[in-house]
């Protein structure tokens, strides 16, 4: 882990990229942490669940009853081949599709999971050091709490994907993602049916394949989105008290306009599919969110400490 010293930071982003729940940009005041210096990894997941014997989210069947609550009211339930314990994987297109439509490019695939990240007949062996993915909130909370540690707050992980630097974009600077040498994992070219590879990897990418930000902190832009702890809450940034704040720990209720029935949580960073047609998810004030029992082939997280 790194030592992350406290201190204050503008958090949230105005520019041209931004989208409307980053903003207003605002004052925020943080007491130090330690934080994970990389994405946790398949092989200390595994660790985790050879010592506890845990099931993830995306092992175990569906229940429809607990899933129907995030859906609109009066959704049929779906075949039973679909409640079967699944996750979501990337696929990619012939060519240009629709991006709000975000079913052109995932596949809700059988028995995909952290131990098989394409589905059935897929495995790690070899990628032991790669990030774990297919993990939920809930898995990735069950993980911290093991190891004695937690999910970071969103505050803390933007101050910590920022590395000391102020005001910038991105956790090496200004420069564009696009720009010179290559510096994380992304999507490059055209979203999501051509990706040049220009990074070498067309899916996660190793821990530590690119250069750390100023405070030694791999990966935190690429590669794979990471959870906070957090609820997301669309107006939440509106909401704070007079623009400043010390500690904050998110929203006390989720709130989506865009998804009003489905609780969410905040996660950070970007994977190896952003790229600034579809998200720019690699910026360090970029937000998305996704439900707590959902896990998918890019999202992972890393963990924090505080003594």
């Amino acid at each position: 882990m790194v030592w992350i010293s406290g201190g204050k930071f503008k958090m949230g982003s105005e520019g041209t990229q931004a989208r409307a729940d980053e903003s207003p940009v605002h004052e925020v005041n943080l007491n130090g942490y330690w934080i994970d210096q990389t994405e946790v990894t398949n092989a200390q997941f595994a660790v985790f669940v050879e010592a506890t014997g845990y099931e993830t989210t995306a092992e175990k069947d569906v229940d429809w009853e607990l899933m129907k609550v995030q859906l609109p009211p009066d959704t049929p339930k779906p075949h039973d081949s679909l409640l079967q314990a699944s996750s979501l994987v990337f696929k990619t297109t012939n060519g240009p599709v629709d991006l709000n439509n975000y079913s052109s490019w995932w596949e809700w695939k059988s028995k995909a999971s952290w131990r098989h990240p394409k589905g059935k007949g897929s495995d790690i062996l070899g990628k032991e050091n790669h990030p774990v993915v297919h993990v939920s909130w809930d898995d990735a909370n069950a993980y911290a709490k093991w190891a004695g540690k937690r999910l970071p707050t969103e505050a803390e992980w933007e101050w910590a994907a920022r590395g000391g630097l102020k005001d910038k974009t991105y956790p090496w600077g200004d420069e564009h993602i696009a720009t010179g040498a290559v510096k994380a994992n992304s999507w490059e070219g055209s979203f999501p049916y051509d990706n040049v590879v220009k990074d070498l990897f067309f899916y996660s990418a190793p821990v530590k394949s690119f250069e750390p930000n100023p405070y030694g902190l791999y990966d935190m832009a690429g590669n794979v989105w990471e959870w906070c702890s957090d609820w997301y809450n669309f107006d939440y940034y509106k909401e704070l008290n007079n623009g400043k704040v010390k500690n904050p720990q998110g929203p006390k209720e989720s709130y989506d306009p865009y998804n009003p029935y489905i609780n969410q949580r905040v996660i950070r960073g970007g994977s190896f599919l952003c790229n600034d047609d579809y998200c720019a998810g690699y910026r360090v004030a970029s937000r998305m969110k996704s439900s707590p029992d959902t896990g998918s082939q890019h999202t992972g997280f890393r963990c924090v400490k505080v003594f």
